[in-house]
């Protein structure tokens, strides 16, 4: 592996790379441990666009406009970053030397059933949203539903509003049935942007071949997280994260991947969270789960390095660091 490393290294430095989640404020009590401070690594790692979740199934339409206000409040104080409405934000914040963020919820209860707050949230830059985080919402069903009802009515016309204003519709923490159902929808590339190939990986997060074929139909992407069990893998995460790009690019080819690292820098404290909630996340209740490890943005490297070993071209990893992403975010937020 180390003959690829300065390889790696040069594209690691030189190619525009896009992690499309990071979780930044899901957890109130803020125990986890992403907090603003850890925006330098990412930068210092070489990613020029960032995703991170601000709110979602967890919060009301009023608690989630507070938090999108105080993070472009937070935001807007660091000068290394900026917030980004439309894709040439994203290239001008490179240009000057900055980390480009994008914001996104998890989930559409924050919504409250209004239609009219997907535009109005999308104009404080909300561009992406998952339909529905693990458990069943207004919209759809969860992942860790035992039964997947599918897209609802209501569901249906949230996916067609955020296509008409031009917010991403993401589909990780979806049940399958309801992913399928808002796939047949697409007017614009979907995306999952967090989610592993089960076949690797039997985890109620991760998604069939099916669903990978039905996104890649859209001209969206398969985003790949370097969480641990959703990689299959409690060791050597890098290489890992490459077995399941290697996945998604022998069914559909390598357009449609991209990097979702949804990295948390405090991998007990989360898997302490998550085991506090068993409704929400079925792994909390084995008592011998070990709990989530992550890919962090220094081992970028090593997921490049792990690509170049695997036979991918430059050209190809630049697709898959950040140009697919470039190209879903250009075409769906329009």
């Amino acid at each position: 592996m180390n003959v690829f490393a300065d390889r790696a290294a040069r594209l690691c430095r030189d190619a525009l790379i896009c992690d499309m989640v990071w979780p930044l404020d899901f957890d109130p009590a803020d125990t986890v441990g992403n907090d603003y401070s850890k925006l330098r690594r990412f930068k210092d790692a070489g990613v020029n666009l960032l995703s991170v979740t601000l709110a979602g199934d967890g919060h009301n339409s009023a608690q989630a406009l507070a938090i999108v206000a105080d993070a472009r409040r937070r935001l807007a104080a660091l000068p290394e970053v900026q917030i980004v409405h439309r894709i040439g934000d994203v290239e001008a914040a490179r240009r000057a030397g900055k980390l480009a963020i994008a914001l996104h919820f998890e989930g559409t209860r924050c919504l409250e059933r209004n239609l009219d707050l997907i535009e109005a949230f999308r104009d404080l830059g909300i561009r992406h949203n998952l339909l529905a985080f693990n458990s069943a919402n207004s919209a759809g069903g969860g992942c860790a539903d035992a039964n997947d009802g599918g897209l609802t009515r209501f569901g249906a016309r949230v996916v067609a509003e955020m296509q008409r204003v031009g917010v991403l519709v993401d589909l990780s923490h979806c049940g399958p049935r309801t992913s399928l159902d808002a796939l047949a929808m697409a007017q614009r590339p979907m995306v999952f942007s967090h989610s592993n190939a089960a076949s690797l990986a039997p985890s109620f997060r991760n998604i069939s071949d099916e669903q990978i074929r039905a996104v890649a139909a859209t001209g969206g992407l398969v985003g790949i997280s370097g969480c641990s069990g959703y990689l299959g893998s409690d060791h050597n995460l890098a290489a890992a994260v490459v077995r399941h790009v290697e996945h998604v690019c022998q069914l559909v080819g390598p357009k449609h991947v991209g990097l979702g690292l949804d990295v948390v820098f405090d991998g007990a404290a989360i898997s302490a969270w998550i085991r506090s909630r068993p409704d929400e996340w079925p792994v909390a209740a084995d008592p011998h789960w070990p709990g989530f490890s992550y890919v962090l943005p220094e081992q970028l490297p090593e997921i490049v390095a792990g690509l170049l070993a695997g036979g991918f071209t430059e050209d190809e990893i630049e697709d898959i660091l950040g140009r697919n992403w470039m190209r879903v975010c250009e075409a769906a937020w329009q």
